[in-house]
C-alpha cells in the first residue's frame, strides 16, 4: 500500500470513528465535541487537495511506506 492510500484509509477511519462517537443517536455516543475532530480531518483533506501537501503522508513516507503516484 502506498503512502497516499494509507492516508485516505486513516482519514476514513478517523471520520467514521469520530462520527460514531459524536452523533447523539449513535449507540457509542460519547460527546458532540467529537464532531469537531470530524471537521478537523475534513479541513486537512481540503487543505491537502488545494496545496498538494499532506503532513500525514510525509509521516507515512518517513515510516517507510512508498510514495504514491
Amino acid at each position: 500500500m502506498s503512502s497516499w492510500q494509507m492516508v485516505r484509509v486513516i482519514a476514513g477511519i478517523f471520520i467514521l470513528l469520530s462520527l460514531a462517537l459524536g452523533v447523539p443517536s449513535s449507540p457509542v455516543f460519547v460527546s458532540s465535541w467529537f464532531l469537531a475532530f470530524t471537521a478537523f480531518v475534513g479541513a486537512n483533506i481540503l487543505q491537502s487537495g488545494i496545496t498538494k501537501w499532506c503532513l500525514m503522508e510525509t509521516i507515512m513516507r518517513k515510516l517507510g511506506l512508498r510514495a504514491g503516484e
